[in-house]
């Protein structure tokens, strides 16, 4: 993944909370075809912010590298699909 693209985190595995090492990226919710609308979220001076669509917790944790999430299988490799 290039550094300079938005991360996309799914939440195939139903975590209640994801870790991720930055604030701002897109959540599809789980993996497609039971994705929701890919929307992107910012969590400003927050250091955690809620989907409205999943209702997944995603907390900005400065331990994670960028580009990283904690599960780490719910970083959504866009490779995967084409």
């Amino acid at each position: 993944m290039a550094e300079s693209a938005i991360v996309h985190i799914h939440n195939n595995s139903g975590a209640e909370t994801i870790r991720i090492g930055v604030s701002e990226f897109k959540c599809t919710g789980a993996k497609p075809p039971f994705d929701h609308p890919h929307i992107y979220l910012e969590m400003g001076g927050e250091d955690e912010i809620v989907c409205p669509y999943c209702s997944t917790r995603f907390v900005c944790d400065p331990l994670i590298a960028p580009y990283r999430s904690d599960p780490p299988d719910c970083l959504y490799d866009i490779d995967e699909t084409g």
